[in-house]
């Protein structure tokens, strides 16, 4: 069983999908494997893990990311309901700097979104009760913690709603 990594507009993100041999029991999937992340060239350590549960549909949680000494690369999954997660570059020495891409993020479909260090990442729910894993390769560090707006018009992002739910940090989120 092997990881399927398919290539985002965003430099260094891919979206995750798995060989899934079934048979009458149901399957059984490697979710992640160390030494197929770093032959791709990704961060394959693991510092922290974490659950985002969110009960009504149309919650956006972004757009964050954790700059240097902290930078983190994360691995996020939904495990319960559907999300269209969101990867932006906003690593100003990148190619892809100020491009995003985006995923449809389901229980069934299973799939993985893989956020680059530097690179931010956000989502918003699709319907109630959705819960993402979240695996990060760094420990979360307060005064590294960064953001942009969610609907900046200097990236142009393409969300499924006009009126999300928002903290009120995400809500008054500065500029990059």
């Amino acid at each position: 069983m092997s990881l399927i990594f398919k290539e985002t507009a965003v430099d260094g993100a891919y979206v995750i999908d798995a060989e899934r041999p079934d048979d009458h029991r149901g399957f059984f999937m490697r979710t992640f494997d160390a030494q197929e992340f770093a032959a791709k060239g990704l961060v394959p350590a693991i510092a922290q893990c974490s659950l985002s549960y969110n009960a009504k549909k149309g919650t956006l949680r972004g757009m964050h990311y954790q700059v240097a000494p902290h930078e983190e690369a994360k691995l996020v999954r939904c495990v319960r309901g559907s999300i269209y997660d969101v990867v932006l570059d906003v690593r100003p020495n990148s190619p892809t700097y100020k491009k995003w891409d985006h995923v449809e993020l389901t229980a069934s479909n299973r799939l993985a979104l893989y956020i680059p260090p530097g690179a931010a990442h956000g989502f918003v729910t699709l319907e109630d009760d959705c819960e993402l894993f979240y695996s990060m390769s760094e420990l979360y560090h307060e005064e590294s913690s960064r953001g942009v707006l969610w609907n900046d018009p200097a990236f142009g992002i393409e969300w499924p709603v006009t009126d999300p739910i928002l903290s009120v940090a995400d809500r008054n989120r500065a500029r990059a």
